[in-house]
């Protein structure tokens, strides 16, 4: 079986280029050992230096071989994969992939049928939904590598200030953070009750999800697009009056370091505070382990840094329509081996490494939420562990179409967010941009 792998992107390789997606490639040596080199792609600094320092000297002492580490960004990602993937001379042997992602890649070709250590990887203790989007035709291709379910950090302080109680439901989240923008007890201009960029599609996903809607749904043998559907109609509903009262967020904001809002809201903007800003939130959404950004400002050994204070700030799952936590987007990363390394083998074993006991729990003890679930406990069982376990547990991702990267990488999505603060019609809003993800979504 073969899958063209071309096209995939705007920034893809122009020339159609073929990847064995059910055989080894130009792969036809043994496990080697002494002297050979395996590379595996890390994105950006999530895997601490701590858990590459594991991985190189386990693999050494476990193979004899040379395990190299090179860390690719997440604005190159997809370039780097279209491009080097299909080159058995410069193709990573494995690599980290981003869940969303992984759906295009697997689909096109470039990772290697890995069903058969499925079982001894994880099995059916691995993240399911992860392990969906990594597979094709019911063969596995790529595995979950770690998840970051979101969750809110919020400002108890301002919260009281406001007489605002921790909501328990979806509609008294959405009151609460309107109350407190409206009454502004900390007269910061621009203060925000929940700070929700106008481009954070990530996060503001969960109000559709929230509501029973979906971006798509798999119906008749294809992807369609629902963001008209009545569901996902109350949530862009909901999330409107957010963006117009809640959130003082600019249209073009993302969800980059959010949590300086929370961090700056004890700067009063009322005469005689220390210092004046303009800035502020009394809420965020954000991956588990922004909490290690999120704190009281002091002086440490190495200088001013963050340190979290339980009078301060709470963390807690976003409150869904039952009361049980919402279904947030899950963050985090697949894994797999390229189709065309040179060493299937060694790759194995680094997979095996990857998936011991002693690395996903390495992954819990630093923040990271295992691929492996019989592993949460290494988390902690702090708030931040059990915000993190409770909102995983009903959390869901995008939809596991061949295009979902070709959508990522037009930014259709940021696109359709930026919109919906000053929509006239949410539903013509909402079929404009179905329009554009049909067109994607079951491209390969």
């Amino acid at each position: 079986m073969k899958r063209k792998f071309a096209g995939l992107t705007a920034v893809a390789v122009t020339s159609a280029l073929l990847l064995a997606g059910c055989s080894t490639g130009g792969a036809s040596g043994s496990g080697g050992g002494e002297g050979d080199e395996l590379t595996m792609w890390v994105i950006g600094g999530d895997t601490p230096q701590e858990l590459r320092d594991y991985l190189t000297t386990e693999f050494k002492d476990q193979t004899g071989a040379t395990l190299k580490i090179e860390e690719q960004t997440w604005g190159d990602i997809i370039t780097n994969l279209t491009t080097k993937l299909p080159d058995a001379k410069n193709t990573p042997d494995v690599t980290e992939i981003g869940n969303t992602q992984s759906p295009t890649f697997t689909n096109a070709g470039a990772f290697l049928d890995i069903s058969d250590m499925y079982d001894e990887l994880g099995g059916d203790d691995l993240l399911p939904s992860f392990v969906e989007v990594g597979a094709v035709d019911g063969a596995n291709y790529t595995l979950p590598y770690y998840f970051g379910s979101r969750y809110v950090f919020a400002r108890k302080d301002v919260f009281a200030e406001a007489g605002v109680n921790q909501p328990a439901t979806l509609d008294e989240f959405n009151a609460a953070v309107k109350t407190i923008a409206e009454t502004n007890p900390r007269g910061i201009e621009n203060f925000s009750g929940f700070w929700l960029g106008g481009q954070d599609w990530r996060n503001g996903i969960s109000w559709i999800f929230a509501n029973g809607g979906d971006i798509a749904q798999y119906k008749d043998g294809k992807w369609v697009a629902t963001l008209d559907s009545p569901e996902s109609l109350k949530g862009l509903e909901q999330l409107q009056e957010i963006y117009q009262v809640a959130s003082k967020a600019p249209n073009d904001a993302k969800d980059e370091s959010i949590w300086t809002y929370v961090n700056d809201s004890d700067k009063r903007g009322a005469e005689g505070a220390e210092e004046a800003t303009t800035l502020g939130a009394a809420s965020i959404l954000a991956p588990g382990w922004a909490h290690w950004s999120i704190g009281d400002l002091v002086e440490g050994a190495d200088g001013p840094a963050r340190e979290w204070n339980d009078n301060t700030f709470a963390a807690y799952p976003l409150p869904g329509v039952d009361g049980e936590p919402a279904p947030v987007f899950a963050g985090g990363s697949n894994i797999g081996i390229s189709a065309k390394t040179q060493h299937p083998e060694l790759a194995k074993d680094l997979m095996r490494i990857i998936f011991s006991e002693e690395y996903q729990t390495m992954l819990g003890k630093n923040g990271l939420g295992p691929a492996n679930q019989k592993y949460v406990g290494s988390l902690g069982d702090d708030q931040f562990a059990k915000a993190l376990v409770d909102s995983a547990s009903n959390s869901k991702l995008t939809p596991a179409a061949p295009g979902w990267a070709a959508i990522e990488a037009k930014n259709i999505m940021e696109e359709f967010f930026s919109q919906i603060r000053d929509a006239k019609d949410l539903e013509a809003l909402a079929v404009e941009t179905n329009a554009k993800l049909d067109a994607l979504l079951n491209q390969s």
